[in-house]
């Protein structure tokens, strides 16, 4: 590992420091490139982000993808975990800790979005980050890339009945411009080019020359990732200096979300034998979220200023530092699963 994947823990504690104090600072400049936004989607943050994945992309090889399908029970659970449980329980951990845990401390009004925001947050899955998680868990980037197609393409149906019926209303807009323009930006350029440019080092030499190309890219990926961060932060300055209290009852049971999610799927995963490289990724997708969809919907519905898009934007900040703690538990755990070909084969 190079210095910045060995130490990213750290780098990353700097980069909210970063945000935070640079937000407060020159809240201006934060300002100017927070409306450099179309359809809810950050043009600036879009940028790091395909920085961040274009690397894991020239590792997806074609001709292994149509394999994916002989290993069909890493799908199985992220689809399980993703569909059938996560959007349930955030709906009821929001529930138990805004309408029993903080009710001294929150009105019914404030608790009732926060639980809204929670609830989008949970039924939306990940789209982009995810490749960043799996690359530093040496997830299988084939398999990774399926299991990130076919949420995408489940999402388009799935997430606004779910959200209607845990929000208990009858019906909502799926902000489209958000939804597609972010699959493109985060899943189909950056494939696209991540495709061309390994057809043209595989044409101009052997496969060491692809591998060598993608060592010299992994740490302008992890910069991408902490440029990302220091501008989420500096994005939210304001609002965690002004709401300390209520960014930390939301982040609460958030955090509980996360854990709690990434440790059932782990379990399962391991009871399902799964090789790492597929436990890892699957676990990761599962646990994360597609912030940009959940912020917009809940600005959509409640408004910019409302508790639900604080509640989304609280979950944008805890993402990061949390999701960087379940890959080291990922990685400090590889032992656990077999990693034979055989296994692989067989799931």
């Amino acid at each position: 590992m190079g210095l910045f994947e060995r130490y990213l823990s750290i780098w990353v504690g700097l980069c909210i420091l970063a945000g935070v104090l640079l937000g407060n600072a020159v809240p201006e400049a934060f300002a100017i490139v927070a409306r450099l936004e179309y359809a809810h989607v950050n043009l600036v943050v879009a940028v790091f982000i395909w920085v961040m994945i274009y690397p894991m992309m020239v590792q997806i090889d074609f001709s292994a993808v149509r394999d994916v399908g002989k290993r069909p029970k890493g799908l199985v659970l992220t689809l399980v975990i993703n569909w059938l449980i996560k959007p349930f329980t955030m709906a009821a951990l929001g529930w138990l800790f805004f309408r029993v845990v903080f009710a001294p401390w929150v009105d019914p009004q404030s608790a009732s979005e926060y639980i809204a925001g929670m609830i989008l947050l949970g039924v939306a899955p990940c789209t982009a980050m995810v490749f960043v998680w799996s690359q530093l868990t040496e997830g299988d980037p084939n398999y990774t890339l399926v299991q990130v197609s076919v949420n995408d393409i489940i999402m388009v149906f799935a997430f606004a009945p779910i959200a209607a019926f845990l929000l208990g209303v009858s019906d909502i807009q799926v902000p489209w411009e958000t939804l597609l323009l972010s699959v493109v930006l985060y899943v189909v350029l950056p494939l696209v080019a991540g495709v061309a440019t390994r057809r043209f080092l595989e044409q101009r030499g052997d496969g060491h020359t692809t591998e060598a190309f993608v060592r010299r890219l992994k740490p302008w990926s992890v910069v991408g990732l902490l440029a990302t961060v220091v501008l989420l932060f500096g994005f939210q300055a304001e609002n965690i200096i002004t709401q300390p209290q209520t960014i930390l009852l939301i982040a609460i049971p958030l955090l509980l979300q996360t854990y709690g999610i990434f440790f059932i799927a782990y379990s399962a995963a391991r009871v399902l034998k799964l090789p790492h490289n597929i436990a890892a990724p699957a676990c990761l997708i599962g646990t994360s979220n597609f912030f940009e969809l959940a912020v917009a919907v809940a600005i959509s519905l409640f408004g910019l200023h409302s508790g639900a898009a604080l509640a989304t934007v609280v979950g944008v900040l805890v993402e990061v530092p949390v999701m960087l703690s379940l890959v080291a538990i990922a990685n400090n755990s590889r032992g656990w699963f077999n990693t034979t070909q055989q296994n692989l084969q067989e799931n």
